[in-house]
């Protein structure tokens, strides 16, 4: 047995405060064009949700014109092993 001292950050980050800053959109006019809840959006926007559901992700798609790799980007790790 033994314990995680440290815990892992993930290494995908959300954009959609970039994407929203762009189009001078706020997270109730996001939420008014897609249904997606505000706290959700809120959630995504400052990049504290740990997963997204695929219908959000959908919706973020289609308002923004874009593919998920517009919205989620992966952030490679120096993993030394």
């Amino acid at each position: 047995l033994y314990f995680i001292s440290e815990v892992r950050q993930l290494a995908i980050i959300c954009k959609l405060s970039t994407l929203m800053g762009e189009r001078r959109l706020n997270i109730q006019n996001v939420h008014e064009m897609t249904g997606i809840s505000r706290s959700t959006l809120s959630k995504l926007y400052h990049d504290k949700k740990v997963g997204i559901d695929y219908s959000t992700l959908d919706k973020l798609c289609a308002l923004f014109e874009c593919t998920p790799g517009d919205i989620l980007h992966h952030i490679k790790e120096n993993v030394d092993k």
